[in-house]
């Protein structure tokens, strides 16, 4: 009961500080823009009458590119909004006065876990859910696989808010901050390397990217969801860079980030239980 209660209070918080608000607004606002843009895309090939594997390719690279810009956005909320929850209330001695009530320092943690979880659930339904919503009204073609495609996506965002949540508990905000901003871009790279070791069959290159995937699995993770929802383009070696996966993610790494999410945040519970305040 106690975790719920500083869950919804996390939430709440992000109220306060307008973080909400303007998540959503901006995301409505993105929504806004990628449906009219979406619109005024499909009235042109209309005209010029594109139709066959030429309009399925290119209709499904929009999509891809557009899901790329929202997994990009959910790393950003997952970061921005917990990279103070721990950290800044312990240099302000805020979570010593929490701590002085009948609460578990675990369930201060946990209960902020759940809270930014829950933020980030809305988040990835709203965007991405939006996203593939206006992209299949418009052109009439459906996305595969979209439960399990945004459950991946969601899992991202809680890899990202579980290594944010352990930074806190011993890093400063701004050294939090820029410690999960560079492990992703350590898995981002990662990720680019395996790609073209891949195409070229270079084994070395291949498993520095498996390497960095291990350390930090948010990039092996969006390849899964943009495999599921489009795997007519994502396997194409017409296009390269984010939309083309030159190597398929195995499920075995699906399991992989569901127990790396875990341990973090175990370990984000023991460190901050153990801590001095």
């Amino acid at each position: 009961m106690t975790t719920f209660i500083i869950a919804q209070l996390t939430i709440q918080e992000t109220q306060r500080r307008r973080i909400l608000w303007i998540g959503g607004v901006m995301a409505i606002l993105f929504l806004l823009i990628f449906g009219i843009g979406t619109h005024f895309i499909f009235l042109e090939w209309e005209e010029q009458n594109v139709v066959g594997e030429t309009f399925d390719i290119v209709s499904g690279l929009l999509l891809s590119a557009g899901l790329y810009v929202v997994n990009f956005l959910i790393i950003i909320m997952s970061v921005l909004t917990s990279v103070t929850a721990v950290s800044s209330e312990i240099d302000t001695h805020t979570i010593e006065t929490l701590l002085t009530k009948p609460v578990r320092r675990w369930e201060v943690i946990l209960g902020k876990y759940v809270g930014f979880a829950t933020l980030l659930l809305v988040y990835v339904l709203l965007l991405a859910g939006g996203l593939i919503l206006i992209f299949t009204l418009r052109s009439g073609i459906i996305v595969h696989n979209i439960p399990y495609g945004l459950a991946i996506m969601v899992l991202q965002g809680l890899v990202v808010l579980s290594v944010t949540i352990l930074g806190g508990t011993r890093l400063s905000t701004l050294a939090n901050g820029v410690f999960a901003f560079m492990l992703y871009g350590l898995a981002f790279i990662g990720g680019w390397v395996e790609q073209i070791g891949s195409l070229l069959r270079n084994e070395t290159a291949v498993d520095i990217g498996i390497a960095t995937s291990l350390i930090m699995p948010t990039e092996i993770l969006w390849k899964k969801a943009l495999s599921l929802f489009q795997p007519q383009v994502s396997t194409s070696f017409n296009f390269a860079g984010p939309f083309a996966i030159t190597s398929q993610p195995s499920d075995l790494m699906i399991q992989y980030a569901v127990g790396y999410t875990a341990v973090v945040l175990l370990l984000a519970l023991y460190n901050f239980s153990k801590r001095d305040l």
